[in-house]
């Protein structure tokens, strides 16, 4: 006997007892007469027991019969009621969404944008976990998450939100002390902080307009594991550091940190929304993408 009950030829046969007949539980199953007999005869010969006395005008259950109907009606009721269930939690946004997204961005961007969302879908809840390091989707239980990156290959379903930039910054304070840097070369004379969770840590890339390209190692005392936490030591004057618009936009656009090298870019990352292979996606996940999709994008488009 196979480990697991044949789910099937209960729910049939469940179904031949409600409707007593096979020509009707065939036809409410949608299936021909004779698969729902094989069905019954399959589970008869699991059983090792006749379930039916059957005549050409009559069909009763025999004792194993009817010990057996009550507990399939029961199962094919249970099994209904599931399907039902999650059909209803497929198509109309209702229950949680476990949210993974960088803590910094989380905090500023994200979470700014929720109450929005909670008002609009009252019957879904966010399970919004914040932290830079690079949360496994698939084995962490999450249903989408936020990735800052050019992607590398991956199973994972992507969907391309925004775009970011990134600024190489300091404050006055260091530039009138230490000098400005003209050449990404120049930064391994300065003091720079490093971002543990850069797609290659510890490796600045720069491009200028004429496809010129740089490649440096930067050094200096902070290396941190958050984008934000360089922000102190920077607006104290203690070094440079490369970091993307949301987080040094607002101290750039009030002169509390300066932007250098101006005419070298890092590579544009975007924000890309990530979330685990197949579907279809339950109704809460999709809503939740079309909404960020909608906020972020114009976000990123008043700001060009």
């Amino acid at each position: 006997m196979s480990r697991l009950p044949d789910f099937e030829a209960l729910a049939i046969f469940a179904k031949v007892v409600e409707m007593r007949s096979f020509a009707g539980a065939a036809a409410e199953l949608a299936l021909s007469k004779a698969t729902v007999s094989k069905a019954v005869s399959r589970l008869e010969e699991r059983l090792g027991a006749r379930l039916f006395n059957r005549t050409s005008r009559q069909l009763a259950l025999t004792d194993a019969g009817q010990k057996l109907a009550e507990r399939a009606a029961q199962l094919l009721m249970d099994g209904e009621a599931l399907e039902s269930e999650a059909l209803a939690q497929s198509s109309v946004p209702r229950g949680l969404v476990r949210f993974a997204v960088p803590m910094t961005y989380g905090v500023r961007v994200i979470a700014p944008l929720l109450p929005e969302f909670l008002s609009a879908y009252p019957e879904v809840s966010i399970d919004l976990h914040l932290s830079d390091a690079m949360v496994d989707l698939i084995g962490d239980g999450f249903d989408a998450g936020i990735r800052i990156a050019r992607l590398p290959d991956s199973s994972l379903v992507a969907r391309r939100l925004c775009g970011v930039r990134r600024y190489t910054v300091a404050a006055p304070s260091y530039l009138k002390k230490h000098g400005r840097p003209i050449h990404p070369m120049h930064l391994a004379e300065h003091k720079c902080f490093g971002y543990a969770y850069l797609s290659t840590p510890g490796v600045w890339h720069y491009v200028n307009a004429a496809g010129e390209q740089a490649t440096v190692r930067p050094s200096g005392q902070l290396r941190v594991n958050n984008g934000e936490a360089p922000m102190p030591a920077l607006l104290a004057g203690l070094g440079i550091a490369d970091l993307p618009d949301f987080i040094v936009g607002d101290a750039v656009a009030d002169g509390r940190l300066e932007v250098i090298l101006k005419d070298w870019k890092q590579p544009e990352g975007a924000v890309h929304l990530v979330m685990p292979p197949g579907g279809p996606r339950p109704a809460r996940v999709e809503v939740l993408a079309d909404f960020l999709a909608e906020k972020l994008g114009r976000t990123r488009r008043a700001t060009r």
